[in-house]
């Protein structure tokens, strides 16, 4: 993986190359073994380089044979050896970014359709003068840009698109309703005002004169409705694209190794490693909290033992927190989403001294319904039916009246509360409903908020799917994973996220998904060839940090300060008395307010790291320079 940058200007004025060199300075972490310039009239291209195929060669920016395009490339080409094998081109290297030249030059920009990876890239066409920004199918590497009436600039990280601007960023405080919805914000928008997100499987194309078209190259396909597939038909199908995915992601010149969490998806993952390279053991890597009631280490430790992995283990605790926190958000270049990005970088950072790729479990959730919401989901959407009034009336009379031990109840009533169904889907993960985020934001404007998939209500199931690929993976949990993983210069690959396995998993129906009660279902019946019972069976636990113990002991006087504070952006900017409330309902020990108590931490971290009078990120990145 690398970190690319560029400026366009319109003018066709020449490129500063100190710009430039500031721009790739703050991706260093992203590609610390080279780094790249390429300039032409109104034209800058920037890229840093982390070695992983191709090591001695493929040096970026790249040119075509002919001299007509140029290349600055983050990502890897599973199949670059099979389509570098059906074009007729003078190749002189033996990587992957000249493949995508290569094709390009051969058979024009549609060519990319052919290729299997994860990729973010910028493309110059120096015959017409267009350039092409492209982000893969399902968001794994990122992709900003910012456009001014002189110019467009673009980066791997909002850091190095600020870097390239002259005046200080602004909050973008539009982007603060979604941000309180998902504790991230959705494509194109971001929380600093001006800097887009390129959505995934979108590519930009960029003209001279500056406007700026948006084309989405692929979707998930239709389910199949001829009723061919049995349940032994679909497991053995998701056996099948699960090993091509796994196989093909194993890729590299360099040594690769796994996360281990010890739930489904890790699992199964080390499993196929394991049988597709039996001449070596895996390396594996799995972190604990010190809670033996949310910890997943020995389920870990127990798969290590069965497939016969060379097993690591990390140990996170309060003060990684609090010690971490404000140079994880610089490299996030957001709130940290979730409390495991925290033991994410930890164990990025432990892997990264063994291999320089690894693999994870994303995707298996939201490609084949793993999460409890799935179970729930037909009996919250025939809830529906019932006015949006006495819904939400209900819900209000009874949510805040369960105490924590009920909290996936809780998440269910306020789902089945929310006014609309696009609210509804994205109520499952939101920590604060659409009601509550009103009162906390009071006159401040907000921007309309929208999914992919509004629901037709055919296939509730189906339709949650694809709001989760649409939203809550890509600019959730595969933002985190890359920003994590990179801030420890480390490749990180999520091969269920293989977009021939998503196309699999979105034609088979939602009865092999969601069957008898059990979620994620097909998957489950696949990982059963390959793992212990017990393994498969157990209930899921997730990536649990311990935050409501922490925010009632060593976090509890940070959390008010930050949050009450006289110089606290969340307290001057949402209702002070709503916060309040919220912390002292969690202080007393009758409910637990993590999650919401984290979004608003979270948001306070951001803005004293980017906005602050002290300034971490300026900080932060002088120790880089």
């Amino acid at each position: 993986m690398c970190g690319i940058a560029g400026i366009l200007r319109f003018d066709q004025a020449p490129i500063d190359p100190g710009v430039l060199a500031a721009m790739a300075r703050t991706l260093a972490h992203r590609g610390p073994d080279a780094h790249g310039f390429w300039q032409a009239p109104g034209v800058g291209f920037a890229h840093t380089r982390l070695s992983i195929i191709d090591l001695g060669g493929s040096a970026q920016p790249m040119q075509s044979a002919d001299g007509r395009w140029i290349i600055t490339f983050n990502g890897e080409i599973f199949n670059y050896r099979a389509l570098r094998a059906s074009l007729t081109y003078p190749f002189r290297t033996d990587g992957d970014t000249e493949v995508i030249l290569a094709g390009v030059s051969r058979h024009g920009l549609g060519w990319i359709e052919n290729l299997v990876g994860q990729f973010a890239f910028a493309l110059h066409d120096r015959t017409l003068g267009t350039t092409h920004l492209v982000r893969d199918r399902l968001g794994v590497l990122p992709l900003y840009y910012t456009v001014s009436p002189q110019q467009v600039t673009f980066g791997s990280e909002i850091k190095a698109v600020l870097a390239a601007e002259n005046a200080q960023p602004c909050v973008d405080l539009l982007s603060l309703d979604a941000y309180l919805s998902g504790r991230s914000v959705p494509s194109p928008d971001t929380l600093f005002e001006g800097v887009k997100k390129l959505p995934p499987a979108h590519r930009a194309t960029i003209t001279p004169e500056g406007s700026i078209r948006l084309t989405r190259y692929w979707q998930p396909p239709a389910a199949d409705t001829r009723g061919q597939w049995t349940p032994a038909a679909a497991i053995d199908a998701v056996d099948e694209a699960v090993t091509e995915a796994v196989d093909s992601a194993l890729v590299a010149d360099v040594p690769v190794g796994a996360y281990l969490s010890g739930g489904v998806d890790s699992s199964l993952i080390v499993a196929k490693i394991a049988a597709l390279r039996p001449d070596r053991r895996v390396q594996t890597f799995a972190a604990g909290f010190g809670n033996p009631t949310t910890d997943e280490l020995p389920w870990a430790r127990r798969v290590s033992e069965h497939v016969g992995t060379d097993h690591h283990e990390v140990h996170v605790d309060a003060r990684d927190f609090e010690s971490l926190w404000p140079e994880l958000t610089w490299h996030r270049d957001a709130p940290i989403s979730e409390p495991a990005d925290i033991a994410v970088y930890r164990l990025a950072q432990t892997a990264g001294q063994s291999v320089r790729v690894i693999l994870s479990g994303e995707g298996g959730d939201e490609l084949f319904a793993g999460y409890p919401k799935y179970r729930a989901a037909r009996a919250v959407s025939a809830a529906s039916a019932l006015p949006a009034g006495l819904r939400g009336w209900g819900v209000s009379a009874l949510e805040h009246r369960l105490p924590a031990s009920l909290a996936r109840a809780r998440i269910a009533l306020r789902a089945a509360g929310a006014d609309t169904t696009a609210e509804q889907y994205r109520t499952w993960f939101a920590p604060f409903t659409q009601q509550e985020r009103r009162s906390l934001l009071g006159s401040l404007p907000t921007r309309e908020l929208s999914l992919g998939n509004n629901g037709s209500g055919r296939d509730v199931i189906r339709e949650m799917l694809l709001a989760d690929l649409d939203g809550w993976l890509p600019d959730n949990l595969l933002e985190r994973g890359d920003r994590m993983s990179m801030a420890a210069s480390l490749e990180l690959r999520p091969p269920l996220l293989d977009h021939r396995l998503v196309d699999l998993a979105f034609r088979l129906p939602s009865s092999v998904k969601v069957r008898g009660g059990t979620t994620k279902w097909v998957l489950k019946e696949v990982a059963r060839r390959y793992l212990p019972a017990e393994v498969v069976d157990r209930r899921k636990v997730g990536f649990r940090v311990p935050l409501g113990d922490w925010f009632r002991s060593g976090l509890r006087d940070s959390m008010w300060d930050r949050l009450t504070g006289a110089d606290s952006f969340v307290g001057q900017t949402l209702d002070r008395t709503a916060v309040r409330e919220l912390l002292e309902r969690h202080d007393s020990g009758r409910f637990n307010e993590e999650n919401r108590i984290w979004t608003l931490m979270c948001l306070e971290v951001w803005h004293e790291t980017f906005f602050g009078t002290h300034s971490s990120a300026r900080t932060i990145s002088n120790q880089r320079d």
